[in-house]
């Protein structure tokens, strides 16, 4: 059974249509590709067009599953989880800077959690996967899947932004970051 006929059997033809496109369109794979027709790209950041077959050269194969498959690594596995310097989190794909270290939090969920994104670099869809809605965000510049947005977090946003470790690279603070991909 596809996404759309089991929405259409709990909820009825008009219900399907009320949700819109992005709750039928969503396959169980989030490509890139798919990422910019969901509006993922922003005006502020310039999209970065690669293959499938191009990331999958670039990247190792659970960070590809993670990054372009809409992937989760299992929980309490990633050392960012644990990271506590000052610095900043760059998407694993293209290296565009996400998230500062001082949005981070220990969620106690296993999985790196902010407080808020960088303003601009963050696109977001909704994703059916569990049947009920969630906020999955993606990097603005590749369409690369980060994780979930959720509203159970601490001052000052209430927002717990929970990300794949394997979707990040850590820069500490005095480093360099690296060159955005091209």
């Amino acid at each position: 059974m596809n996404r759309r006929s089991f929405l259409t059997r709990v909820l009825g033809a008009s219900g399907v249509a009320l949700l819109g496109p992005v709750a039928c369109a969503r396959d169980s794979g989030v490509r890139a590709e798919q990422a910019a027709a969901d509006g993922v790209a922003t005006p502020a950041i310039a999209r970065l067009e690669k293959s499938a077959e191009e990331w999958r050269e670039l990247l190792e194969p659970e960070r590809y599953r993670i990054l372009f498959k809409a992937g989760t690594e299992r929980a309490f596995t990633s050392p960012l989880n644990d990271e506590k310097r000052d610095g900043t989190y760059v998407c694993a794909a293209c290296y565009l800077p996400l998230f500062s270290s001082d949005d981070k939090f220990d969620s106690g969920t296993g999985w790196p959690s902010f407080t808020q994104s960088i303003p601009g670099r963050i696109g977001t869809s909704v994703d059916y996967k569990l049947i009920y809605p969630r906020t999955e965000y993606h990097c603005a510049r590749c369409g690369g899947h980060q994780g979930h947005v959720f509203k159970d977090g601490p001052p000052p946003t209430g927002q717990r932004w929970c990300n794949n470790g394997l979707a990040l690279e850590f820069v500490p603070e005095g480093e360099a970051l690296p060159e955005l991909r091209t």
